[in-house]
């Protein structure tokens, strides 16, 4: 494994704000213990796709990028490693592991089976969902006119979340949040390898809300299908 030339300058914090913050980000950062302002860096890094698979990350560069010692930049990894996000080499540093196919095929696989069946249930529409889908489906168009992919990755997740909570079911709820951060990074993999992508991700967005709107169950299931099917399609590398 070989450490790129770049990665010292992509280790220092982004002045971007990250994309949607976990409840625990909430907390100023000054406040977070080391360990837990190390995991945030970097999970949101590695999400955001900053750190790209492959990439070979070290202690000693974590530590200066985030102004803490070596040991809470360890507690971290270890943490960030039990997720699946590095694999850690001693005495050489965490590689940041790519997405593979399996995962990919898993996450759309789970997503289909959970998100349609969301689709059916919300139509006809529980009260709020269609003012909620509605006013995330404007935010991402203002992201994405402003060129924040990362973000409009986020918006996008919350978009099919919130879907998927309006079935009142907590348990698929639970299973559902579970995927946030592969769809964050495949997310923001896709957009950034198709940013043409990003306008039809939209118009996909806007037949969804208008078949839950109209209460149409099966319209709403099969626009559901095609937009996941698609996205699938492009994280395998097909046109």
């Amino acid at each position: 494994m070989r450490v790129p030339s770049s990665v010292a300058s992509r280790l220092t914090p982004s002045a971007e704000p990250p994309p949607a913050k976990a409840a625990a980000d909430a907390v100023p950062a000054r406040r977070q213990p080391a360990a837990e302002r190390v995991y945030t860096h970097v999970k949101q890094a590695v999400l955001e796709r900053r750190y790209e698979g492959g990439m070979l990350l070290t202690e000693g560069e974590l530590a200066e990028a985030v102004g803490v010692s070596r040991t809470p930049v360890r507690e971290a990894l270890l943490r960030l490693e039990a997720e699946g996000l590095l694999r850690l080499y001693p005495k050489k540093g965490a590689l940041v592991l790519p997405v593979s196919a399996q995962e990919i095929g898993d996450v759309v696989e789970t997503r289909l089976l959970v998100e349609e069946h969301a689709a059916r249930r919300a139509a006809p529409p529980p009260p709020g969902l269609v003012e909620e889908l509605a006013g995330l489906l404007e935010r991402q168009r203002v992201l994405a006119e402003a060129g924040d992919l990362a973000e409009v990755a986020a918006v996008d997740r919350a978009f099919h979340a919130a879907l998927v909570r309006s079935t009142g079911n907590e348990i698929l709820t639970r299973l559902y949040d579970q995927l946030r951060d592969r769809q964050l990074r495949m997310g923001v993999a896709v957009m950034h390898a198709h940013p043409e992508r990003v306008a039809k991700n939209i118009a996909e967005h806007a037949e969804i809300l208008a078949a839950v709107r109209a209460g149409d169950a099966d319209a709403a299931a099969r626009a559901v299908h095609r937009h996941v099917s698609s996205v699938h399609g492009l994280l395998r590398g097909d046109r």
